[in-house]
């Protein structure tokens, strides 16, 4: 099964998400069907990310952005990056994603004022459940808790979020840390990484990491050595970590494969793994308006039961929007 978003147009007023099946190792997919009928009485759009929990539950993760102050406009504000109201929500299902329950509104602990939807959520091993995501700024700007990665933490099964950590946080060097990705390595430690976009210039920075042992606070960020846009990581059964993202100097969605020994981030290897669109941001125009021009990212990845990876990433090509996928194998 694969969760998407989908719309008449990148940012249009019927955006949503759906889900789709396949039968076959994604050689065919079912006809899109919707996650869930918006019911809200706020002209509104929704994104929602899945995961699987330990006992099956499929939980659905992700916000509700009113559109009814600015119609006309897209989510972002093209003059200063300010977003459009968001409202936290949650799904579940027992039956494998063919029934729902919700989507319930999720009071936050902290302002955004607006939040970017990034990960789907993590389950601990103590039964913590991690939603990752970003703080971003209001329609007029303002962002009193800046633009950083932060993760909400429910003790009662995404019931309730009364606290939440935070992941990266550059703002005070006007640096901003978003689409951030966490896997659990085989230690049982929590690996980090973010896209890094220094605000004034545009430039995106070389892609920090960083390590929690707990969940409740992550180490001050170092280097991975990739300069990577929208990086998503997972570890793989023998411990190496893959990074699908977009580079920042070259066209393409690559791949890397590293290890994490102690603290350190030792990359091994990489490629390419589609190369049909150049890479994303680079400050040549306002930030809003090159975040929507871009033409792919957002690699997700779930490793198989035989060790292969499937991935999913999408694309415009030709003019036309397209979910790709791959199945990837990792040499020994």
């Amino acid at each position: 099964m694969c969760a998407f978003d989908l719309g008449q147009a990148v940012e249009s007023l019927d955006y949503g998400s759906y889900l789709a099946r396949s039968s076959n190792g994604g050689l065919t997919w079912s006809p899109p069907e919707p996650l869930f009928i918006e019911t809200a009485k706020r002209l509104s759009t929704h994104a929602v990310r899945i995961s699987r929990m330990r006992d099956d539950t499929l939980v659905g993760w992700g916000a509700r952005f009113l559109r009814d102050e600015h119609p006309d406009e897209g989510l972002t504000n093209r003059a200063n990056l300010g977003y459009v109201p968001t409202e936290l929500i949650s799904l579940k299902s027992s039956d494998g994603g063919r029934s729902w329950e919700g989507p319930r509104q999720i009071q936050p602990p902290l302002v955004g004022p607006s939040f970017e939807i990034c990960h789907p959520v993590l389950e601990l091993p103590d039964g913590r459940w991690l939603a990752p995501m970003g703080t971003w700024k209001n329609w007029k700007g303002e962002a009193p808790n800046g633009m950083k990665a932060i993760a909400l933490v429910s003790h009662d099964h995404g019931e309730t979020c009364p606290e939440y950590v935070d992941v990266m946080d550059g703002y005070h060097n006007q640096v901003i840390h978003f689409e951030q990705s966490i896997t659990r390595l085989v230690d049982g430690r929590l690996l980090a990484v973010a896209w890094a976009l220094h605000e004034p210039s545009g430039k995106s920075r070389p892609t920090p990491y960083a390590f929690s042992s707990d969940a409740r606070a992550f180490s001050r960020p170092r280097l991975t050595g990739l300069r990577g846009q929208t990086a998503k990581i997972t570890c793989l059964p023998d411990g190496r970590v893959l990074c699908l993202y977009r580079r920042d100097d070259q066209p393409g969605l690559w791949a890397n494969l590293s290890r994490i020994d102690g603290d350190d981030w030792v990359n091994l290897s990489e490629a390419v793994l589609w190369q049909g669109a150049a890479s994303g941001m680079a400050g040549d125009a306002s930030r809003a308006e090159e975040l929507s021009r871009l033409k792919f990212g957002f690699p997700n990845m779930v490793v198989l039961p035989e060790g292969d990876i499937f991935a999913v990433f999408w694309c415009c090509e030709d003019s036309l929007h397209n979910i790709r996928w791959l199945r990837i194998r990792v040499s020994e």
